[in-house]
C-alpha cells in the first residue's frame, strides 16, 4: 500500500456541465475536510455516500466552489484506499481553483494512470485489465468497447491464470523428478511435459487466432480512398461519415492534401483517408497533393478505389490496378445513377465479383453492399459474438507468440530426451513470458512505460 495521498482532475478540460476531481490515499478524506464544509463532518460519514457544501479557503474563509463530494472507504474503492470524488461546475476556473487548494494541503499532483497503477499495485487488477481500460477509454466502435470491457472485467486474465496453473503443475512435476531421480521414470516424464506443453501451445494458439481481427477492432484499418479527380472519393468520405467533412466540388483537383476521419462501419473502425486525384500535374501545390496520397496508398492497410461508372477505364486507373495488385483494396464503381460506360469484364480480371461494388454516392444506394464488402476481407462476413476473448494489444500478442515458441522448445526436447532440468527453463520461461501479460512477472520499467500512456486523472 502507498503512504501519500494523490489527486488529479478526472473528467476532461473544458467547459461541461459538471467537473470531477478524484483524491486517493490514506489521508484523504481528512485532507479534503479541511477545505470541505458541510454538515456533517467527512471524517464521520459512511462509506458510498454524497455530500453537499462548499469548499472553502481556510486562509480567507472564502467559498471558492459549491460541490458535491463522494466518499469512498477502502478498500472498497477503485484504488483500493480511501477516495474522495470531488464534483464541481464544468469549467477552467472552477476546476483550477478547487485543485489549487487541493495542493496546499498534503496531496500532491497524480501521475498519469496513477490511480490505475496504484489499483494493480493493491491487487485490484492485473497488467492486462488495467490496460484494458485505456482500450475503453479509447474504444472507436460498440464491439471494440465490448471487447475491452470483457478484459477489463477479467477475461483475458482468467484464461492467462488457467494457462499458467497447467505450467506450474508441470514444473512441479519436472521439480519432483529432478530431486527424486530414483523414481523417475524418463519416458513418462518426457510424454507427461510433452502433453501438458501441448494442452498450453493449444490455448495459446486459440488466443493467437483472435489477434488479427482483435488488433484491427482495437487499433481501427487505415482506409486510403484513392483515384483519379473527380471520381467521387470526397463524396464518399462524407457519405460514410455523415457529414460535410471535405469540400465537394465540380471542379477535379479539390482535395490537395489528405482528409483524415473516424468511422464504424458495421462495428468496424475506420481510419478514412480522402486523398488528392492521383494524376498528372504541373500545379506544385496538387503535385504535393498526389505524391502524399502515393504515400498514403502504401501505409494503408485497406484501399478504397473510385472508379467513374459514366466513363470507361482510364490508363491512370489501369496503372493504379497494377500497383495495388494483392493488396487489401475494393473497387467502388461510383456514378451508377448515370449510363454506364466502365467495362466490368476488364475490371474483373483484377478483382473478384464480392470485391467490386457497384455504387451511387449521390444518393447512397451501395453503402450496405460496402459494408459487405470490408467485413468479408477482414472478418469472413461477421465477427464472432459470445464469450470469445479477443486478444487485441500488441505486448500481449508478442508475448503469446514468445511463450507459444519456448513451449514448442520444450517439446521438442522432451520428444528428444533432451535431460528435463533442461527442458524446465523453457517450461518456466513460458511461464513468466504468460505472466508479464498479467503483471505478475513484469518488470518495474514496464509498468512506468504502460501506466505513463493513460490520461492524468485515471
Amino acid at each position: 500500500m502507498l503512504t501519500d495521498t494523490i489527486a488529479a482532475i478526472s473528467t476532461a478540460v473544458g467547459e461541461a456541465g459538471i467537473a470531477v476531481i478524484r483524491v486517493s490515499g490514506p489521508d484523504s478524506i481528512s485532507e479534503v475536510e479541511r477545505i470541505f464544509h458541510s454538515k456533517t463532518a467527512l471524517t464521520k460519514v459512511e462509506s458510498h455516500t454524497v455530500h453537499y457544501g462548499h469548499i472553502v479557503d481556510p486562509d480567507t474563509q472564502e467559498r471558492v466552489e459549491e460541490v458535491l463530494v463522494t466518499v469512498m472507504r477502502a478498500p472498497r474503492s477503485f484504488t483500493t484506499e480511501d477516495v474522495v470524488e470531488i464534483s464541481t461546475h464544468g469549467g477552467v476556473i472552477s476546476v483550477k481553483r478547487v485543485m489549487d487548494l487541493l495542493l496546499q494541503l498534503e496531496i500532491r499532483l497524480a501521475e498519469p494512470g496513477e490511480f490505475t497503477k496504484r489499483a494493480f499495485l493493491n491487487g485490484r487488477i492485473d497488467l492486462s485489465q488495467a490496460e484494458a481500460v485505456i482500450d475503453l477509454i479509447r474504444s472507436k466502435s460498440d464491439r471494440a468497447f465490448s471487447i475491452a470491457l470483457k478484459q477489463v472485467e477479467g477475461s483475458l486474465s482468467q484464461r492467462i491464470g488457467e494457462l499458467r496453473h497447467t505450467l506450474v503443475e508441470t514444473m512441479a512435476h519436472i521439480e519432483v523428478n529432478i530431486d527424486y531421480p530414483e523414481h523417475d521414470v524418463e519416458s513418462l516424464t518426457a510424454e507427461f511435459i510433452k502433453q501438458k506443453s501441448s494442452e498450453v501451445m493449444e490455448g495459446i494458439q486459440k488466443l493467437l487466432k483472435t489477434a488479427e481481427e482483435g488488433k484491427i477492432l482495437r487499433e481501427g484499418i487505415t482506409t486510403a480512398i484513392v483515384g483519379r479527380p473527380n471520381v467521387g472519393k470526397s463524396s464518399l468520405l462524407n457519405a460514410l461519415a455523415h457529414t460535410n467533412r471535405a469540400i465537394v466540388t465540380d471542379i477535379p483537383g479539390t482535395t490537395r492534401d489528405v482528409i483524415e476521419e473516424f468511422v464504424t462501419i458495421n462495428n468496424i473502425p475506420l481510419k478514412l483517408l480522402d486523398t488528392a486525384g492521383i494524376r498528372e500535374t504541373m500545379d506544385v501545390v496538387e503535385k504535393i497533393g498526389v505524391e502524399r496520397s502515393k504515400h498514403a496508398v502504401t501505409e494503408a492497410d485497406l484501399i478504397l478505389l473510385v472508379l467513374n461508372a459514366s466513363e470507361p477505364l482510364h490508363e491512370d486507373e489501369l496503372e493504379l490496378m497494377e500497383q495495388i495488385r494483392g493488396r487489401q483494396s475494393i473497387v467502388i464503381m461510383n456514378k451508377m445513377d448515370l449510363p454506364s460506360q466502365l467495362d466490368r469484364d476488364l475490371l474483373s480480371r483484377y478483382y473478384p465479383d464480392e470485391l467490386i461494388v457497384p455504387m451511387s454516392v449521390m444518393t447512397e444506394e451501395g453503402i450496405d453492399l460496402l459494408e459487405k464488402a470490408i467485413s468479408s476481407l477482414f472478418f469472413s462476413g461477421k465477427l464472432e459474438s459470445g464469450d470469445l476473448t479477443y486478444v487485441s494489444n500488441v505486448r500481449h500478442i508478442a508475448l503469446l507468440k514468445k511463450a507459444y515458441k519456448s513451449l514448442q522448445d520444450a517439446y521438442d526436447a522432451a520428444d528428444q530426451f533432451i535431460p528435463i532440468d533442461m527442458i524446465q527453463i523453457d517450461v518456466r520461461l513460458a511461464w513468466e513470458q504468460l505472466g508479464e501479460i498479467t503483471g505478475d512477472t513484469a518488470a518495474e520499467t514496464l509498468l512506468d512505460q504502460i501506466f505513463s500512456q493513460f490520461c492524468l486523472g485515471k
